[in-house]
């Protein structure tokens, strides 16, 4: 009987994204071979419910109140001999294939000692010039983009076909699964602005009820017209599913789950995060409208998007294992 593969999956605790993708991933991953997890960083609210073989600090990112990146806090708080010693630390050789979601102590420890590499990402799509980016290129976050976690083969996530290696985004089954409806509230995930800030926007607004998840929340807590939850994988799904639309960050995930859903869609880039203003270009697009900021003076574009319908047609096929059998296993020296 031939041995089975080994596989490592690395993935970004840095946001909720990268999780929520690999709750669908991994167990897929397991029809095809054993499968260990590494994950760097710790700010990802969104649980796998999977046993987790290597934890690493990696790099964290630190935010300002007002919905930016702290670039000194960050940079201060973040040690190049500490990310060195992790990425010797990490058993790459144990492995016979690394799948990467964008994590750089594992795809710069297979670049350093040859061990095969894939990376799966909504990140791999930005390696393509066909997708968009905003009107004023940035060249240091496309050098973020291209080399932070450097792979051997680039596997994309997007929300169009842009180049011949991007894929529609992967949903969760909790979202491809829901019950639709529309109960009148606006779901909100804007988890680099603090929670006083955001509602004090929000109340100005009346009329309106909010669910907003928050990273503080302990639990929930009612406001005015604001409902303050915890951030829960199952409960944000239930809250998006039952809403009239969607205001949050310019993520992929979050995005792509109310584009699939048919909700309205408003989104504000986090300041700083060159992917988040990339993706806030494809989203104008597609019809979905943005803010750089999130203020005061943002009540009337929002009260105008409240008012207004959004109707955007687009289909987001379950290809995952298609695209892993196809892509991964297939084309790879490993078969299957």
């Amino acid at each position: 009987m031939p041995k089975k593969l080994k596989i490592l999956y690395a993935l970004q605790g840095t946001g909720n994204g990268h999780a929520a993708r690999a709750l669908e991933i991994i167990p897929l991953l397991k029809n095809f071979a054993k499968v260990d997890i590494l994950i760097s960083g710790s700010q990802s609210q969104v649980k796998l419910n999977e046993p987790i073989q290597h934890t690493y600090r990696g790099v964290v990112f630190y935010y300002s109140k007002r919905g930016g990146v702290n670039y000194l806090k960050t940079l201060f708080n973040n040690s190049l001999i500490s990310l060195f010693k992790e990425l010797n630390k990490v058993p790459i050789r144990d492995y016979d294939l690394v799948i990467n979601d964008f994590e750089a102590i594992s795809a710069w420890a297979c670049k350093l000692r040859k061990v095969p590499i894939i990376g799966l990402s909504h990140q791999a799509s930005f390696l393509s010039d066909k997708t968009p980016r905003p009107a004023k290129k940035d060249w240091l976050g496309e050098l973020i983009l291209r080399y932070y976690a450097p792979v051997e083969k680039n596997i994309g996530f997007h929300f169009k076909p842009y180049d011949n290696f991007i894929f529609p985004p992967v949903i969760r089954a909790d979202i491809r699964q829901a019950i639709l409806s529309n109960l009148g509230h606006y779901t909100v995930y804007l988890p680099a602005y603090a929670d006083d800030k955001l509602i004090k926007i929000l109340l100005k607004i009346e009329g309106v009820s909010w669910q907003l998840f928050s990273r503080k929340a302990k639990e929930e807590k009612q406001e005015g017209n604001v409902l303050i939850c915890p951030i829960d994988a199952k409960e944000f799904a239930k809250s998006i599913t039952s809403s009239a639309g969607l205001l949050c960050s310019a993520g992929f995930e979050g995005p792509s789950e109310a584009l699939f859903l048919g909700k309205k869609l408003f989104v504000v880039p986090i300041k700083g995060q060159y992917e988040q203003y990339c993706n806030a270009a494809a989203l104008n697009e597609l019809g979905v409208p943005s803010l750089k900021v999130l203020n005061e003076q943002s009540l009337e574009p929002l009260r105008d998007w409240l008012q207004k319908e959004q109707n955007i047609q687009i289909d987001f096929p379950d290809q995952t294992k298609e695209i892993l059998e196809r892509e991964v296993f297939a084309t790879s020296k490993l078969g299957t």
